[in-house]
């Protein structure tokens, strides 16, 4: 189907490689090379070889998810192709058939170019009518005979005259004589036989037979096994009705000609899909290096340019080959980082990123440099001020465009294999739109700004055919690409690589500018930015200009206002009345475009009281709405009399410099007669340089001519110099006697013969030479060989010195030597030299790119590879910085698998740090590391069982660490916020130095080996949990006794807060502190969720046990869950400080257990215990009791107000006793019967004294332990009521109250004054 022709490339663009002078400017060199470049639309800048940017983006944290490219549907022909085939395949389909593509010629017919050919020869009627079928096959390229014309005419009238017939709308031809089935309204399972007679209107009509189903084109119902039903809308038609006439009854469901219409709806906008996985650039790679290297079947480092070029350009061109990419575009450099080093402030630059942070050619800077129009953008506008990031795989493509508002882009392709560009110049841009209309304009109807949707590619073959002049490039890693305004272009990518791009606007292109926002106007295209707004901007801050720049904005603002003045007295005129000044700037831009042509307004614009929201600018004043013009009101952001002034700042500034450069011209282009003193010439240079005067062509032109003039003054005063030595070379002549002068000569003579006989040039020799000939003042013929023969010396000696120090041979300096040598006359020591070099250089850059390969190379290669490769490169004499990265690599990696084997063959298992750090250092290295698998391993599986403890233990939003849980508390009695405890925390951890500290066992050092031992975490924790126990005591023993200080109360201080005492308060049953309820979360009962309110708690605070945030740190799983914890850990090769921690708490807490057993089986608690089950079973029966009197009654109320029940006596005495108040207390633990108030036990002072220190211990484990209940319910029992405490520590604040009450002061004043709630403080 495919009648594809191999692709031809079209010719290069221009290359250019700018000096260090020249590239220190970058936005000069673009403007020195825009003559040359802009013809061809784009071209390809390369840096001097040393500069070369490190890659800044961190990759770790690099994810993208790419677009899905579908190649052949990028192309504008073969999509053409494949919606067409689309619509006539459903077309087919509605009909009830399968579409099934003829072959002829052994090669699958293409229908969309027969159907093109036959409707521009006249359509199918007159190409059969004037036998031309056999002129359709020869356009379609088939040999003429085989009947090919017969053959074309019949799947022509099959396939595509029925769809032809159907767009024409000739198969909706419905007759309108008979009415249709649905207007009868007869069931389809009513048969009607007989002459029934009808009514129509006072004529009885006698109709012999009705049919059910009758034919909507000729109104029968005969010949019912031709005639269809359709399956969408059940109208019925005969098979040979039905234009054209169908010759057999469909297999299928058939739709009729209404239904199918549909398949003629528009089609959705062609856009790119988003892959549904996410990728990081290794992944992203891996993808895209495998698809590539299985596409070609070689190495992708192996692939020719020329030929994946040829293969692109193939498929996007075939309907049968569906060839998926992907490509990571639009990637904004804010969201994930640029590839350039930038000063963020997030990072530290080191070593030369500052000097490429600082650089004008980074993407990030140049956008904003001093000659930039966008520097005067407030906003940062992502794609344009803001680099976008690409990357791309093989295949991936970037379709044709122009930049927005024609801006200037440049793409700096940072590492990876080439993007290949096409480019067309500017002046060219309307060709190629109307050739892509004209090829394609199905496409164009369906999307009228196709082109602006980057989603169209077409062959630079196919426009190249039609006159438009196409251009191309390869961009390598480390090159630039800089299209130039209007230029349309496109590429892709040769494989794996990644580029960088942004726009930028100079000078020149202010007007283009103003030419595409007109242009936007006439497609009503949205602006990124108000042009007039950016000029106005400009203008209003001149100094802050470059000269050329303030020259162009003094020239566009003139154009502008003056159209400007133009269009308000045309509004004028047609009658609009009223004006209001109106800040634009301050209003956002989607509120200020132009209803007609979505113009971002600025200068002005018209709005109409009918519709405020509603304005349109002046070229559309006609089109706000119906209303009067003498209605609508003319919005101004500046009067027409503040323009002039507006000019005057950008005119001071741009007249210097036209004012210099009108000087600077007219003395390069004076003639002889008028030409310019040298001194007038410096005078300007001085003063362009003086004003920092833009570097362009013409201040280069001037400082050329005045060094030029320079040289020329030289040279005349070295000729009359020479003019009086030989006047004194006469006197000498005379003075000295002949036969002094002619020895003097002939030893010259000899000494230079016996110089230039030499095998070897000496350097040294020939300079004595040349200073004694230039002595002599005679003119001596060997001087020219002599010099010569210096010149071959020096660069011999230099040649020598270099390869006696292999270490400074680098390939750069041998070949600036060889093209230094190929300037020297022939010698043999010299062409002998060069053999010499050229053979290392070779053999140099061989391995260069051999090394290059093997450090690129993907997947990596094994160290013994590489350690081959260093071997053999170690006897090359010459600098080789590839080989060196890789024998630093090969070193590294050896050093790495070292401490991995060290690691894994130690005593002990690593810390998951000691992993971890392994591991990011062995993602680094370019070599294929067997053990890297086995540690990625290990670590995700520690990380896995990390945060699966971390979510049996952490609360949420929990302030600790998971290793502080499960840690011996060291902040003991410290609060405040989370900053200041830290910090004192951390002044605890550094007075008490003995301890180990677990979070500091990431460092690879062998001497953390011992004391790391497990022996010596166990004891750390064993002395930690011992200054727990006696930190907690002191606490206790601290707080306890702020209960003494009652009258005192006041300057207590309680709870998180460290305030004084104030509203409803709880006591920790663990730090015996008081908390306010409102900062602390109340406590659960063991049937409830957390009581709701002050009041709810007070009634059950007999029965909720309350500890505070400080002292309750984690979730408190049981012991059950945490020994699987253990038993997953214990499978792991990997040390955890949290497992050590983890297992240390666990034998903590089982010790305690054992413990808390052997004193609750002690026979005075065991018969305590055996007393409260004793009561809890009272409490259930009493509590069963209740219920059912509860039902009773509630069952004798609803009887009671039943009338149709009240015949029935129920109301007997015993019933009617039943009744009772309904308890307000809520259920009690089982252990502690409700109808007895505590104390309930009586405990010996030792049994309880051993309790509470059980219970004290306990709650400090960060464990639920059934055992801590049951002694708590005992300790319940025989404390008495803690709300009795509770009320004491708030007696003195009640007393202060009743008296300030009773001075008079209301009752809110006095709950100000007092920070007290009186409902739960006064009773």
């Amino acid at each position: 189907m495919s009648d594809f022709a191999e692709f031809v490339p079209p010719p290069e663009c221009p290359v250019f490689e700018p000096s260090w002078e020249d590239f220190s400017d970058p936005l000069g060199f673009i403007n020195k090379i825009r003559p040359i470049a802009e013809r061809t639309g784009i071209c390809k800048i390369r840096p001097p070889e040393d500069w070369a940017p490190p890659f800044a983006c961190d990759i770790r944290n690099f994810r993208f998810t790419p677009r899905v490219q579908r190649l052949n549907e990028l192309e504008a022909l073969t999509r053409v192709k494949l919606n067409f085939l689309d619509q006539i395949a459903k077309f087919w389909e509605l009909q009830g058939s399968r579409l099934r593509f003829p072959h002829v010629e052994r090669k699958i017919l293409d229908l969309y170019q027969l159907s093109k050919i036959v409707s521009s020869e006249g359509g199918f009627g007159t190409v059969c009518k004037e036998k031309r079928w056999s002129k359709v096959a020869s356009r379609m390229g088939f040999p003429p005979g085989k009947g090919m014309g017969s053959l074309l005419r019949s799947h022509f009238e099959r396939i595509l005259y029925p769809y032809e017939l159907f767009q024409s709308g000739a198969t909706l031809t419905v007759s309108t004589y008979w009415p249709t089935h649905r207007e009868i309204k007869e069931p389809k399972t009513l048969h009607i036989f007989g002459s029934v007679p009808k009514m129509v209107g006072l004529e009885i009509v006698p109709i012999p037979q009705i049919d059910l189903y009758m034919c909507l084109m000729c109104g029968r119902g005969d010949e019912e096994d031709r005639l269809l039903l359709c399956d969408g809308c059940d109208d019925s038609y005969h098979t040979f009705c039905l234009i054209p006439p169908l010759q057999d009854v469909p297999k299928g469901d058939w739709r009729c000609p209404k239904c199918v219409a549909e398949c003629s709806k528009p089609r959705e906008a062609f856009g790119f899909e988003q892959a549904v996985r996410e990728y990081t650039l290794q992944s992203f790679g891996e993808m895209a290096d495998h698809f590539k290297s299985d596409y070609f079947n070689m190495p992708v480092h192996m692939v020719p340019t020329e030929l994946v070029e040829k293969e692109f350009w193939r498929l996007v061109s075939s309907i049968e080959e569906d060839v998926i990419v992907e490509y990571g575009a639009d990637i904004s450099s804010k969201e994930v980082g640029s590839g350039f080093p930038v000063r963020d402030g997030k990072r530290r630059l080191l070593g030369d990123q500052e000097e490429y942070a600082n650089s004008g050619w980074n993407l990030n800077n140049m956008p904003v440099l001093e000659q930039s129009v966008l520097t005067h953008i407030n906003v940062d506008i992502s794609g344009m001020k803001v680099p976008w990031l690409y990357v791309g795989m093989c295949f991936s493509s970037f379709c044709w465009h122009i930049e927005d508002h024609w801006s200037y882009s440049i793409n700096f392709l940072h590492w990876g294999e080439p993007k290949t560009w096409y480019g067309v110049p500017a002046h060219a841009a309307e060709q190629l739109e109307s050739v892509m209309k004209k090829l394609a304009p199905e496409l164009f109807d369906s999307q009228p700004d196709l082109l602006h949707q980057l989603v169209t590619i077409m062959n630079p073959n196919v426009l190249m055919e039609h006159g438009v002049p196409v251009f191309r490039t390869n961009q390598c890693a480390g090159e630039f690409v800089v299209t130039f305004p209007r230029a349309y272009h496109s590429g892709f990518n040769q494989g794996y690589n990644f580029a960088e791009a942004v726009n930028f606007c100079t000078a020149d292109w202010l007007p283009m500018g103003r030419q595409c926002v007109a242009h936007y106007r006439r497609l009503h295209r949205y602006c990124v930015f108000s042009h007039e707004e950016l000029l106005c901007k400009m203008a209003a801050d001149p100094e802050s200009l470059d000269v050329e720049l303030a020259a162009a904005v003094f020239r566009e603002m003139g154009e502008m206002m003056e159209e400007e003045t133009r269009l308000r007295k045309s509004v004028q005129e047609m009658g609009v009345l009223s004006s209001e000044q109106e800040v634009f700037e301050l209003v956002p831009d989607d509120e200020r475009q132009c209803q007609k042509c979505k113009t971002t307004c600025f200068l002005s614009a018209l709005t109409c009281p009918c519709s405020p929201e509603r304005l349109v600018c002046l070229h559309h004043a006609k089109e706000l709405c119906d209303c009067p013009l003498g209605n609508k009101c003319l919005r101004y952001r500046y009067d027409l009399e503040e323009f002039p002034s507006m000019l005057y700042g950008v005119k001071s500034r741009a007249q210097s410099y036209d004012t210099w450069a009108k000087r600077v011209t007219e003395a390069l282009a004076a003639d002889h007669k008028n030409k310019k003193d040298l001194i007038e010439l410096k005078v300007l240079l001085e003063d362009a340089e003086d004003r920092k005067y833009p570097e362009n062509s013409l201040f280069r032109r001037l400082r050329e001519m005045v060094k030029e003039a320079e040289t020329c003054s030289s040279v005349a005063q070295l000729l009359l110099s020479r003019k009086q030595r030989h006047r004194s070379l006469e006197y000498k002549i005379h003075t000295h006697t002949h036969a002094e002068l002619l020895e003097n000569v002939e030893d010259f003579h000899e000494r230079a013969q016996l110089a230039l006989a030499d095998e070897l040039p000496d350097s040294s020799k020939l300079q004595a030479l040349l200073d004694l000939g230039g002595g002599l003042d005679v003119e001596l013929p060997e001087l020219p060989r002599l010099k010569q023969e210096l010149q071959q010396a020096r660069w011999l000696d230099e040649v020598r010195v270099m390869l006696a120090e292999p270490h400074r041979v680098t390939l750069e300096l041998m070949k600036r030597l060889i093209d230094s040598g190929v300037g020297l006359a022939p010698h043999h020591a010299v062409e002998k030299a060069m053999t010499e070099l050229q053979e290392i250089l070779t053999v140099s850059e061989r391995w260069e790119d051999k090394a290059r390969a093997c450090l690129q190379a993907r997947p990596r290669h094994s160290m013994l590879t590489l350690e081959n490769i260093v071997i053999e490169a170690r006897n090359i004499p010459a600098y080789l910085p590839n080989v060196l990265a890789l024998r630093e690599a090969l070193h590294k990696a050896k050093e790495w698998s070292a401490k991995v084997d060290a690691i894994q063959s130690g005593s002990n298992y690593a810390y998951l740090e000691q992993l971890e750090s392994l591991l990011a250092r062995g993602r680094s290295i370019p070599v294929r590391l067997d053990p890297l698998p086995q540690v990625e391993s290990q670590v995700a599986s520690a990380r896995a069982w990390r945060e699966r403890t971390a979510r049996t233990f952490l609360k949420k939003n929990s302030t600790y660490t998971l290793l502080q849980v499960l840690s011996p508390r060291v902040d003991i009695g410290i609060y405040g916020n989370s900053k200041g405890k830290r910090k004192r925390v951390k002044e605890l951890l550094e007075k008490e130095r003995g301890g180990l500290d677990l979070e500091g066992l990431s460092d690879l050092d062998e001497s953390y080996e011992d004391a790391c031992d497990p022996a010596t975490v166990v004891a750390a924790f064993k002395s930690k949990e011992q200054k727990e126990v006696e930190a907690i005591h002191s606490l206790r023993a601290a707080n306890l006794a702020k209960m003494a200080m009652s009258d005192r109360i006041e300057e207590v201080k309680f709870c998180l807060c460290r305030k004084t005492a104030s509203g409803f308060m709880l006591q920790c049953e663990l730090c015996k502190d008081w908390f306010h309820g409102a900062c602390v979360p109340l406590p659960k009962t063991g049937s409830q969720k957390k009581l709701m309110g002050t009041a709810g708690w007070q009634s059950n605070s007999k029965e909720a046990k309350f500890l505070c945030p400080l002292c309750q740190r984690s979730r408190r799983p049981r012991l059950e869950t945490i020994l699987s914890l253990l038993v997953s850990l214990q499978k792991l090769p990997v040390r955890l400080p949290e497992g050590e921690a983890l297992q240390c708490l666990t034998e903590r807490a089982m010790g305690w257990q054992d413990r808390a057993r052997q004193a609750l089986a002690t026979d005075e608690l065991s018969s305590a215990l055996a007393k409260l089950s004793v009561l809890s079973q009272r409490m259930v029966e009493q509590a069963a009791r209740e219920k059912t009197e509860k039902i009773i009654n509630a069952e004798l109320q609803k009887a009671a107000a039943n009338p149709d029940l009240q015949v029935r006596d129920y109301s007997e005495p015993s019933i009617v006793s039943l009744e009772t108040t309904p308890r307000k207390q809520p259920r009690k633990t089982p252990l502690v019967p409700r109808s007895l108030e505590p104390p309930v036990l009586d405990l010996s002072s030792p049994a309880k004294a051993q309790l509470e220190e059980l219970m004290m211990v306990g709650d400090l484990l960060e464990v639920s332990l059934d055992e801590t209940q049951h002694i708590w319910r005992i300790l319940e029992a025989t404390h008495p009521p803690s709300e009795e405490r509770f009320l004491q520590m708030s007696k003195h604040l009640r007393e202060r109250a009743i008296g300030m009450l009773s001075a008079g002061l209301s009752t809110r004043a006095v709950a100000r004054e007092l920070n007290v709630n009186f409902f739960t403080t006064t009773e």
